[in-house]
């Protein structure tokens, strides 16, 4: 997968404005990642999921999904799949302001598949939110270069999936989805490591990284 690496931009040079919407990534973040899921019977949220949006609707923030499923391009799930999928999110988690699908492969040259910003860009006209009023949360780096380029903030939460350089490169770190939530509500995140400022090693599962090749990732 090619690493695009930083173009310009970046936190310092953003106006500090007010979080307006927070936009989540879906698999691995919101709810278990299950390869190409197309079946709504398997979506579980994550540990912490249902708090964290409720703490941000309780706030007046809206909330949305942006995700890449490159398996409708494959040919392994269809669109109507991931729209049940998206649906059955809704019902657990939701309703979501918006959300945004990118249905493309690596390959197709897409302004929307992430690290390309147009998600991102797309939501917020939604939104009626500047980028600058926006936190992504996600747990790959494709997720924070997405947020970086639109000019929003991103939140790396890691999982065993995620690449220590992409922890490393991350402008911020939580260690879970309900840590990055309450940093949000105190304004847009200021620091590195949210809230509890433990190394950012900790924000691994189990509180080690994963040794490089240790688990199989699949392109989104």
């Amino acid at each position: 997968m090619n690493r695009p690496g930083p173009a310009g931009g970046g936190a310092a040079s953003r106006p500090r404005r007010p979080v307006r919407a927070v936009l989540f990534d879906r698999d691995g973040t919101l709810v278990e990642d299950v390869p190409y899921n197309g079946d709504p019977d398997l979506v579980r949220p994550v540990d912490g999921a249902r708090e964290a949006v409720r703490l941000l609707r309780a706030r007046g923030i809206r909330t949305g999904v942006v995700t890449n499923q490159s398996g409708i391009a494959r040919g392994l799930i269809t669109a109507a799949d991931v729209r049940r999928v998206n649906e059955r999110v809704d019902a657990l988690l939701g309703p979501f302001d918006v959300w945004a699908v990118c249905p493309h492969g690596p390959g197709d040259g897409c302004h929307c598949r992430k690290p390309a910003p147009g998600m991102i860009q797309w939501a917020a006209g939604r939104l009626c939110a500047e980028p600058a009023g926006i936190v992504v949360v996600g747990d790959i780096g494709a997720d924070m270069e997405a947020a970086r380029r639109a000019g929003a903030h991103g939140i790396l939460v890691p999982t065993p999936v995620t690449r220590p350089e992409e922890t490393a490169r991350a402008e911020h770190v939580a260690p879970d989805l309900t840590t990055a939530v309450r940093a949000i509500l105190a304004g847009p995140p200021r620091g590195r490591v949210l809230a509890d400022e433990r190394p950012a090693e900790a924000a691994f599962a189990g509180g080690t990284p994963p040794a490089p090749g240790a688990a199989a990732r699949r392109p989104r």
